[in-house]
């Protein structure tokens, strides 16, 4: 992985500022002499979430001013069938998500801010997105996932600006996985590096995940990981005069399509470890958004399970394609 932004950033009060005080972790279990140890938390499942606007912009929930007739109905189904599984075994106590319009130049950003509240827009269609939302951070993992992942060697900085403005791609992954927004959440930032440097790789993201596992077992926290990505990414750069018309959506092209097809039929069959070398591939074919890096830490923080996803849905948006899928983790 390219190594260019790691440095310290700003002055040292600025860094203080957004360091915060130390984590205070606790120390790794013990063998207990007597009876069970501590319970120790889990990933219960993990879902590459895409989150483009025109999914919320459909729904016509009540936090986004725009309003629409609908569209996009199969990858909102999709979306139906996650909402409906989370209220079954995987429902879990957090959803920690990673999505790659929160960008930072110089290390991984995690949210600390208890209760992020304002309105989100999207910067090329705010004609679609203007969401107005109010959350809460799950602070103590939030400081883990920073703590583990400073212990294995990535730049990190907490976020504890209370007026930070909250990307779209984070708000439109969580809103569709979670409407009713009844659950603590932690928000992680793209480092993107890899959008500038030829010879960066998706490595790095890999630790990062293997951090937010670390975290996700120490506070005992039951957790549900969310990839906002889409997948195959060009697009077109004339929107219809009415967004939502269907006549008007389609594959950006044929190419693109089967690309994307290869990549969900690895997915289906597994196991995953398969996709450490096509998802690299994919990328270089189809300017993937993967190329952010949220499915590589969501897969490696759920150690490359031997399982095949199940992909839920599948649908293009302006030409790009998306998927809903899930990886099963750990139920009990």
């Amino acid at each position: 992985m390219s190594r260019v932004f790691q440095v310290p950033a700003g002055t040292s009060a600025s860094r203080a500022r957004r360091e915060g005080p130390a984590p205070v972790l606790p120390a790794p279990d013990a063998p207990a002499a007597c009876g069970p140890g501590p319970a120790r938390g889990a990933i219960v499942a993990g879902y590459l979430a895409p989150h483009p606007p025109h999914l919320i912009y459909a729904e016509n929930p009540e936090q986004n001013e725009p309003r629409s007739r609908g569209g996009w109905e199969v990858l909102r189904w999709g979306y139906e069938e996650l909402r409906r599984r989370l209220a079954g075994p995987a429902r879990p106590d957090v959803l920690v998500v990673h999505a790659p319009h929160w960008i930072t130049m110089v290390g991984h950003h995690v949210n600390c801010v208890p209760n992020p509240h304002g309105v989100s827009v999207e910067p090329i269609f705010p004609n679609l997105f203007r969401y107005h939302y109010d959350f809460r951070t799950d602070v103590e993992l939030a400081e883990a996932i920073l703590a583990e992942a400073d212990g294995l060697g990535l730049v990190t900085s907490a976020m504890r600006e209370p007026d930070v403005r909250v990307d779209y791609a984070t708000i439109g992954a969580l809103h569709l996985v979670n409407p009713a927004w009844d659950l603590p959440v932690v928000s992680i930032s793209a480092n993107n590096n890899p959008y500038f440097y030829s010879d960066a790789a998706l490595d790095e993201m890999e630790t990062l995940g293997e951090a937010t596992r670390r975290a996700v077992e120490r506070t005992g926290r039951r957790a549900v990981l969310l990839a906002s990505n889409s997948l195959s990414h060009l697009h077109w750069d004339v929107e219809p005069e009415l967004p939502e018309d269907m006549s008007r959506e389609h594959p950006y092209s044929q190419h693109q399509y089967e690309w994307d097809m290869r990549l969900l039929a690895a997915i289906r069959e597994g196991p995953t470890s398969r996709l450490r070398e096509l998802i690299p591939r994919h990328i270089a074919e189809t300017a993937s958004e993967t190329k952010s890096g949220s499915l590589s830490w969501m897969l490696s923080a759920m150690g490359w399970p031997d399982v095949a996803g199940e992909v839920l849905a599948y649908g293009t948006i302006i030409g790009t394609g998306n998927a809903v899928v899930e990886w099963p983790g750990r139920r009990g």
